[in-house]
């Protein structure tokens, strides 16, 4: 019996669970997939092992049983929460887009083992990036989307602000073999079919990078895409693809996730780390 795939949506009741759904709606509606809303409850251990060694021999067995009720009593304000936040978000899903299937997940522990244990189902992953307390450039990513990044091998969508279907996006381009295959996803999927798509590669004049450039363009046309390629001048790789973004006004940046080596899979200072955390544009991380 064949799996029924749909696009996992990471929600945690925070500012940013509405634009989650919003574009976890939107990328499923595109694909003729339903939503999968997944929220993870990761309660805490209970105190009683650490608080029992110091508890008198009089009223230990009192204080344990106080301490097992708040245990009960947490848990099942987690799972309330949990059953709220869910059946919430499905409402809102379904009162906002027509036709849309909605199915809830609920698990407890670790977002990354919750979502592996749907990989069979996931097409791609959308997941929340909160800037609201960022007033400066960068934007603090967090360790879920860092620890969700590195694992996956699928598309994973970042996301943060209200809302605004896609009418463009930019695939940022270095001739890295990860950059061809993002390339190479955008080609095999309807996702941006029908968008006004860009291949941004900055600097790197080597005769290679160039044809490696036309080629991906060539395969994206041949494939019904209209796609512009643009070789800027050498600049900084990330300053250089996000003044493109913001001069061209696209709404989605394309860009290859961490490669396998050693070196590569060093987050921090990474581009694709830098480019995630400069802009609140939402970004599509490709392995």
């Amino acid at each position: 019996m064949k799996t029924e795939q749909h696009v996992l949506a990471c929600i945690d009741g925070s500012a940013v669970t509405e634009s989650v759904c919003d574009y976890a709606a939107w990328y499923a509606s595109r694909l003729g997939l339903p939503v999968g809303l997944l929220h993870v409850s990761d309660v805490p251990a209970s105190t009683r092992r650490d608080l029992s060694g110091a508890i008198g021999i009089n009223s230990r067995e009192f204080l344990l049983e106080e301490l097992t009720e708040l245990d009960e009593k947490r848990a099942k304000v987690v799972n309330s929460y949990s059953n709220a936040l869910v059946q919430d978000a499905k409402s809102y899903l379904q009162n906002s887009f027509d036709g849309i299937k909605v199915n809830i997940y609920q698990r407890r522990g670790k977002l990354l083992p919750a979502i592996e244990h749907f990989k069979e189902e996931n097409r791609a992953i959308i997941m929340g990036r909160r800037g609201e307390d960022h007033k400066n450039s960068r934007i603090n990513i967090g360790s879920q989307i860092e620890t969700v990044a590195r694992a996956s091998s699928i598309p994973v969508l970042i996301c943060s602000e209200k809302f605004e279907e896609p009418k463009s996006y930019m695939v940022a381009f270095d001739a890295s073999k990860t950059a061809i295959k993002a390339t190479q996803m955008v080609a095999r999927s309807e996702l941006l079919q029908g968008l006004q798509g860009h291949i941004v590669m900055v600097g790197n004049d080597k005769d290679a990078a160039k044809k490696s450039l036309a080629d991906a363009v060539e395969h994206l046309t041949a494939e019904g895409f209209t796609v512009d390629a643009h070789h800027l001048p050498e600049l900084d790789a990330v300053d250089g693809l996000l003044s493109f973004q913001i001069d061209n006004d696209v709404d989605i940046i394309v860009v290859g996730a961490y490669g396998h080596s050693k070196l590569q899979r060093l987050f921090l200072g990474s581009t694709t780390t830098e480019i995630i955390a400069s802009t609140l544009t939402p970004v599509i991380l490709v392995r």
